[in-house]
């Protein structure tokens, strides 16, 4: 990411986080995402062996606590020194699990992420 994109990123992420997810850099990357991984979801294919339909780009090192890394495919983790992913396909239900934010009671999302 350039500086401007890093400033832009920690603006959005302290003030609008929508604008963040309607920029157009975001847009390209979450494409480019989407793409790299056929469009499937992550989590459902490596934990469920199962292949549904992505429709959210989740951001694992999440974008209100790391600005710096919202447009990052991948980041080197600290403790281990690995590079691993930090923005992964998901499904919505995937989506708001990772979040905690839906349970088996509560099917309504929450996330501020809007693509409607």
């Amino acid at each position: 990411m350039t500086d401007s994109e890093r400033k832009y990123a920690a603006w959005c992420a302290v003030h609008e986080p929508h604008r963040f997810y309607i920029w157009s850099h975001w847009l390209k990357i979450r494409r480019h995402v989407l793409n790299m991984d056929k469009g499937e979801c992550q989590i459902c294919k490596q934990d469920y062996h199962r292949f549904k339909r992505a429709d959210t780009v989740h951001h694992v090192n999440h974008f209100k606590q790391r600005p710096d890394l919202a447009l990052e495919i991948y980041y080197t983790d600290p403790a281990t020194h690995e590079q691993k992913r930090n923005l992964i396909s998901v499904c919505r239900e995937c989506h708001e699990m990772l979040h905690e934010r839906r349970t088996n009671e509560n099917s309504t999302a929450l996330t501020i992420e809007r693509w409607d």
